[in-house]
């Protein structure tokens, strides 16, 4: 009898878990983007990679490629998007798995980012100025080793994340019901609010109620944990060093720092900068986001107008 009354209980709490999961999807249900210009789709191996494009197609094309973290998406951008706009023709995709872009339920690598990266940029621009996001910095790297840009912008690259890479832990997130529960968690206004606060903006009030509403609704698509699952667990942290890769190239590489980011330090620019002899560009009361703080001063490092932060050779 007390068996069978436990056995009742975990079931009654699956079955709890599994209908909160359901609500919280139905809750987010569709989504716009918050880029505003022409949407369009890439097919790329199986997925509809979603982006956006804006400018006149005649001006030097310029990619932007967001960061990865649980609620990633083109968004990123969205303080610079318009301003760029004004002088380059832009194009910000949604990477696999993440935002409108197709989110099945693949076993996610730091290759098929590389792999992504490299053939969005050679199908889709020419001689590109590619601004790259965090861990996304080094898969422009390795992409640009193979395909022709004419510059790199890398805001707080990195190639290292999570640590070792954990199987267990990319399995539990990736089960059906409890999975999805803790990523729930994750994703929930709370946690997104606490993440920023922990390492992504300096300054709170910069963080509009707009964008956790959407990366909330992002955040509970359908399939929008297994992507993450690959990232908390370790499996998108690329095998080669990023500053060998820097170094290897033979196209001018801006790297731009929040001068009071943590999980990937100011020193860690400067030794980049160092091995790779880029540019360093660095942004105070800024963490992991300065181009989503400092828009403005950013634009100019893009435009290579670079006024009001502090350059480091």
């Amino acid at each position: 009898m007390k068996l069978r009354k436990a056995l009742g209980a975990v079931v009654g709490a699956v079955g709890a878990t599994a209908a909160a999961n359901r609500v919280l999807q139905s809750q987010a249900g569709a989504f716009e983007p918050m880029l505003e210009g022409e949407q369009g789709t890439y097919r790329w191996r199986g997925f509809d990679i979603a982006y956006t494009e804006a400018g006149d197609p005649s001006d030097p094309d310029l990619v932007l490629f967001h960061g990865i973290n649980a609620a990633a998406s083109s968004h990123e951008f969205h303080t610079v998007f318009d301003t760029l706009a004004e002088e380059y023709h832009v194009i910000a995709p949604d990477l696999p798995g993440f935002g409108h872009t197709d989110r099945p339920p693949l076993l996610y690598s730091a290759s098929l980012y590389t792999a992504f990266v490299r053939d969005f940029i050679e199908d889709n621009t020419t001689d590109a100025t590619v601004v790259a996001s965090s861990l996304t910095g080094a898969y422009a790297a390795s992409a640009a080793q193979e395909v022709e840009v004419k510059e790199l912008v890398l805001i707080c690259p990195t190639d290292t994340s999570m640590g070792n890479r954990t199987v267990w832990l990319r399995s539990l997130l990736r089960a059906p019901v409890v999975g999805e529960a803790i990523y729930n968690l994750t994703v929930s206004k709370p946690s997104i609010r606490h993440f920023h606060a922990d390492h992504g903006y300096y300054d709170m009030d910069n963080l509009t109620d707009a964008v956790v509403d959407y990366e909330w609704q992002s955040g509970h698509q359908p399939g929008a944990r297994f992507a993450p699952a690959s990232f908390v667990s370790g499996f998108l942290d690329p095998e080669d060093d990023l500053g060998e890769v820097l170094a290897s190239l033979d196209v001018p590489v801006t790297l731009v720092w929040g001068e009071d980011a943590d999980i990937t330090p100011l020193s860690k620019g400067r030794d980049l900068a160092e091995q790779a002899d880029a540019m360093l560009v660095v942004f105070g009361d800024s963490l992991l986001l300065p181009h989503v703080e400092h828009p403005g001063e950013f634009v100019d490092v893009v435009r290579d107008r670079v006024t009001s932060v502090t350059v480091e050779n």
